[in-house]
């Protein structure tokens, strides 16, 4: 199998069905605004991040801890879970937060690519077609929610109520748990 076969599938199997965490995030960004354009831009801003910190850190720049980032991903969830309970609109904010917790997933990220061996030879190629692999993992995530819910069920009056209120409080619920159960290793 040639390197960019290897590696998109690696990147997109670490999102589905591999990466819970990293699907329950893209799920809370879709919750708080489920325009498909607003979306996509928001999973891109994340992707962008976490390209930059996965490659910092498969390069050897950045050596992460994993001590650190899991609980860290683990908040970043809860955060973006929470947000879509207390606020109606994407604030101002959201875009540099999500290029932050993109930079912290991108370093939870590392420790995958590392035990997959990225080859010398062909480092650049690998390290972006694992990260084109991650982005369509993420779309194929907001393509099925949007099919499922947002499509039918975003402009609802009851939309927040029913669906993003009991959704965002489950992922949060979920989060924490992993905040606390990855803080206890």
């Amino acid at each position: 199998m040639n390197t960019i076969a290897q590696y998109l599938q690696l990147g997109f199997t670490h999102v589905i069905p591999l990466g819970f965490d990293h699907i329950l995030f893209i799920l809370s960004l879709f919750l708080l605004n489920s325009n498909l354009k607003s979306v996509l831009i928001q999973c891109s801003i994340f992707t962008l991040a976490h390209s930059i910190a996965l490659g910092l850190s498969a390069a050897g720049y950045i050596v992460p801890n994993p001590l650190i980032t899991e609980p860290l991903i683990a908040l970043s969830i809860v955060f973006t879970s929470v947000e879509n309970i207390v606020r109606d609109t994407i604030s101002k904010w959201r875009l540099p937060v999500i290029f932050v917790f993109g930079m912290v997933h991108g370093m939870g990220f590392a420790g995958a690519l590392k035990d997959a061996g990225i080859p010398a030879n062909n480092f650049i190629t690998a390290l972006l077609s694992f990260n084109v692999g991650v982005e369509l993992g993420q779309i194929a995530v907001l393509l099925l929610a949007w099919g499922l819910v947002g499509k039918w069920f975003s402009q609802k009056s009851w939309y927040k109520k029913r669906i993003v209120y009991p959704a965002s409080t489950m992922i949060a619920c979920i989060a924490m748990y992993w905040f606390i159960e990855r803080i206890l290793v």
